[in-house]
């Protein structure tokens, strides 16, 4: 029962410092984003503040995705340094508590943390990204795509009636539904090239592409000007936005069939298979970061210097974060297996924190 109620409440002290944390990031995050969404929309029309902060507070959860991590190792250390300076952890030792023993909640509560971000605060996330386009839309026009969704430009290749045609697009809008700047390639059903489209503006509709001020370069004759065009295509609005959509704006439930629909489009789906073990990933990762904390904190509490402490987390924290980043290019680009790249970051992290750990109280 003792050993039940010592877990609990390590557990509680972890969790407050993490979310204590969270919290003060996600303030800082969405001040930041209110006064750059006011800067680029304050002179268009329906701008207002009450929805440009409803726009930012829909957003921002996505955003903060990438801060958790951060969040984890510091509160970590934060809860590991307070349980040292009120001596509790001095205590529990001399109780007959080994290290691995009190640590164990922690870890444990990282690991749910980790789960709980993948299964839940992912998926949310990105719902509440898509409300926030929603409420966004029209307000910063064209520049909508670079200011909200980060998206950069397009390719997708696809079949329809009149023949396969590769479609290349500037940046898109609604989730992939509408695209601006759009060039599209065509080829008729014996697979040989016929023309050439150029169009400001493409909305897919039921089994046809509309393109609106297109140009039509075809085989021997002079360019033609249309205001409407049509180019035929068998997808449908759910399988281009999610062919097209930006890996990390897909929630985790929904990338198997993401990645699925990628390859059928015959683009590479290395980003996407990328983003799913990444997240799959993120309970190790979390983990990680709770040993590097316990690493860094019970040296401190033996040895005194809070100096060491900040400097040893902030390391930490930036070395997970370059190996990471590492990790994500070579996957991204398809280099290394996508498997190896998510995972091998969790996996560095835990075992450089049980070395130091290891060390310290085995020698």
């Amino acid at each position: 029962m003792t050993g039940k109620t010592l877990s609990l409440y390590i557990s509680k002290r972890f969790i407050t410092s993490i979310l204590a944390l969270f919290l003060f990031a996600a303030v800082l995050i969405f001040l930041f984003d209110v006064l750059e969404l006011v800067r680029r929309g304050g002179d268009r029309e329906g701008f207002s503040l009450l929805r440009i902060v409803a726009i930012s507070a829909l957003r921002v959860p996505l955003l903060l995705e990438q801060v958790i991590p951060f969040a984890v190792l510091f509160g970590s250390i934060w809860a590991f340094m307070s349980l040292s300076r009120s001596l509790e952890l001095v205590v529990a030792r001399a109780a007959g508590i080994s290290v691995w023993q009190f640590t164990a909640p922690a870890l444990l509560t990282g690991l749910f943390i980790g789960v709980f971000s993948v299964i839940g605060y992912n998926p949310g996330a990105v719902l509440l990204q898509q409300k926030s386009d929603e409420i966004a839309e029209g307000l910063f026009s064209v520049e909508q795509t670079y200011i909200l969704e980060n998206s950069g430009e397009v390719w997708l290749r696809q079949n329809g009636a009149d023949g396969e045609s590769v479609l290349h697009a500037r940046y898109i809008t609604d989730q992939g539904a509408s695209l601006n700047g759009v060039t599209i390639l065509s080829y008729d059903i014996a697979g040989d090239f016929s023309e050439r489209i150029e169009a400001s503006k493409a909305v897919l509709a039921d089994g046809f592409w509309r393109l609106t001020d297109a140009v039509v370069y075809a085989v021997d004759t002079d360019p033609q000007h249309y205001g409407s065009y049509t180019v035929s295509t068998f997808l449908t609005p759910t399988e281009v936005k999610e062919s097209i959509g930006s890996p990390e704006s897909i929630s985790f439930w929904s990338l198997p069939r993401f990645i699925e629909l990628s390859q059928r489009a015959g683009l590479p789906a290395y980003r996407y298979s990328l983003q799913y073990q990444t997240l799959l990933a993120k309970p190790l990762l979390f983990v990680a970061m709770v040993v590097i904390a316990a690493a860094v904190s019970l040296r401190v509490s033996r040895f005194g210097g809070i100096g060491h402490l900040i400097v040893w987390g902030i390391i930490s924290g930036f070395v997970l974060y370059a190996v990471s980043e590492i990790s994500k290019d070579l996957g991204g680009a398809g280099i290394v297996p996508t498997t190896v790249a998510a995972w091998a970051p969790g996996v560095f992290g835990v075992l450089m924190g049980f070395t130091i750990l290891l060390n310290q109280e085995d020698g």
